[in-house]
C-alpha cells in the first residue's frame, strides 16, 4: 500500500486569499462582518463567545457592534416566540396557560381589572337597568346609615 492511499494520512491543505467586508475594530484593525456578529447573537452566543470567535476583547464588541447584538438577540426572541405560539396552537396546554399569563397578563385569581374594590352589594331589590353611579349613591347611603 502507497502512501497516497492511506485514508487516515493528512492531505495537504490548498491555501487561498478571501476579502472580508465588515467593520475594523481594535488595535488590531481585525475586520468583523456584522452579519456574522447578528447571526452567531441569534444563535444565543454570548458576548464572550462572539468576542473570542473574532479575537476581539468584549469591549470592543459591545462598544464598537452594540446594534448587531441588539439585532440578533431580537431575531432570537422572535424566533422563539414563534416557535412557543406554533406549540401553543398544536394544542399544548402548559404553553397556551404560560403564554396567557406571561403575554396577554392573564393569571388564576381571574381579575381582570386594576379595580380591586369589592363589587356593590345591596340587599335591597334594584332595577337592573339601574347606572353605576346609582349605585355608588346606593352603598355610601348604606355606609353612612351604619
Amino acid at each position: 500500500m502507497n502512501e497516497t492511499s492511506n485514508p487516515h494520512q493528512a492531505k495537504e491543505l490548498k491555501w487561498g486569499e478571501k476579502v472580508i467586508t465588515g467593520v475594523v475594530v481594535g488595535r488590531n484593525k481585525i475586520v468583523v462582518p456584522p452579519e456574522e456578529i447578528t447571526h452567531l447573537a441569534s444563535l444565543g452566543c454570548t458576548d464572550r463567545e462572539i468576542a473570542q470567535y473574532f479575537d476581539i476583547s468584549e469591549s470592543t464588541l459591545r462598544y464598537q457592534l452594540s446594534a448587531f447584538l441588539i439585532k440578533g438577540r431580537h431575531q432570537l426572541r422572535t424566533t422563539l416566540r414563534q416557535a412557543q405560539l406554533r406549540v401553543a396552537l398544536e394544542g399544548n396546554p402548559t404553553m397556551l396557560i404560560w403564554l396567557g399569563k406571561n403575554l396577554l397578563q392573564q393569571n388564576d385569581a381571574g381579575t381582570t381589572s386594576d379595580d380591586k374594590r369589592p363589587l356593590p352589594w345591596t340587599d335591597s331589590q334594584v332595577d337592573d337597568d339601574i347606572n353605576i353611579d346609582d349605585e355608588e349613591d346606593l352603598i355610601n347611603d348604606q355606609e353612612h346609615k351604619e
